[in-house]
């Protein structure tokens, strides 16, 4: 099985992704769209996040994106109930080379 890392800009927040990601998402919701994030989405368990982070959960509160507080690079979201086993990296952190290998979709997410 495959181990990605990626990083934010500074280096101080490190993601390890285990496994292949098969596509991303390109998401056009008030967040996503600001971020400029594409997001792959895996089990809890299958992603391991080093560093210190600050969290942003927007208006319905589902979800809490989180970023570096150094250099503001959004790392990844996750589910306020963990319960819920899905959370979404921003593959943009991560080599271009693995990006580029990448399909990209697209969701509505500003109609949903």
């Amino acid at each position: 099985m495959s181990l990605h890392r990626g990083s934010c800009h500074c280096g101080a927040v490190t993601v390890e992704l285990t496994g292949d990601p098969h596509d991303v998402c390109d998401c056009n919701c008030s967040v996503c769209r600001r971020l400029g994030a594409l997001w792959s989405y895996h089990s809890l368990s299958k992603v391991r996040i080093e560093g210190a982070l600050t969290g942003y959960r927007r208006g319905e509160e589902v979800l809490t994106f989180w970023h570096c507080p150094q250099c503001g690079c959004t790392t990844h979201w996750s589910p306020i109930d963990l319960a819920k086993d899905r959370m979404g990296v921003n593959m943009r952190l991560f080599a271009p080379e693995l990006l580029a290998r990448l399909s990209v979709y697209h969701h509505d997410g500003a109609s949903a």
